[in-house]
């Protein structure tokens, strides 16, 4: 069945086509990508999903960075991050922390999850409420921002090595496989698989 669309680049009105899997539409004035369906992501989407929450508890619970400043020796986890800062007074920070690096991520994990597996086990039952899953999901999806923490990480690493003795932990690692699989699994997600007969 074809729908009308307008190109977000050049403005140009079109009919566009039913896509079968695997086919792509382009603009026909400006040839920028209109609309795309991809093939068999629920796969790639369930692999990448159970690869970035196997990554969640090391990523969580192992320290992520270990400072030694005139013998005084620490390491930290995210979790013991955010308590220090509600300890400190600073409520609001440690929320946005605890909530951005640790709620959020695994919210979203888990609603990609049953995304795929209710697409894989019931792929015409429940399609409304796993719509709005979805919408949930993109919704919270900025308020996981897994790689501006990761990024702050680097920098601490960079800077305060001049202050002290900065290694990064073994938790650093698993955080980061988190934060790459967690984007790659979002993006492989096609929402139209919610709608398809076969799934």
């Amino acid at each position: 069945m074809a729908t009308r669309i307008t190109c977000t680049v050049c403005g140009q009105s079109q009919q566009l086509p039913e896509l079968h899997p695997g086919w792509s539409a382009s603009c026909c004035r400006c040839g920028s990508a209109l609309a795309e369906h991809r093939v068999a992501t629920t796969g790639r989407t369930l692999a990448l999903t159970l690869a970035a929450l196997v990554f969640y508890l090391p990523a969580n619970l192992y320290p992520i960075l270990r400072m030694d400043w005139h013998g005084l020796y620490t390491e930290s986890t995210v979790w013991q991050g955010s308590v220090h800062l509600y300890q400190s007074g600073e409520w609001l920070v440690a929320s946005v922390v605890l909530l951005a690096s640790i709620v959020i991520p695994l919210l979203k994990l888990l609603g990609l999850l049953s995304l795929v597996a209710a697409g894989k086990l019931t792929p015409t039952l429940w399609r409304r409420q796993r719509f709005h899953v979805y919408r949930f999901i993109e919704v919270i999806g900025p308020w996981a921002m897994l790689d501006v923490f990761l990024l702050a990480i680097l920098v601490a690493l960079v800077r305060l090595g001049q202050l002290a003795s900065i290694m990064p932990g073994p938790g650093l690692l698993a955080f980061t496989a988190l934060v790459v699989l967690t984007i790659l699994a979002t993006a492989s997600f096609d929402p139209r698989s919610i709608w398809e007969e076969q799934s």
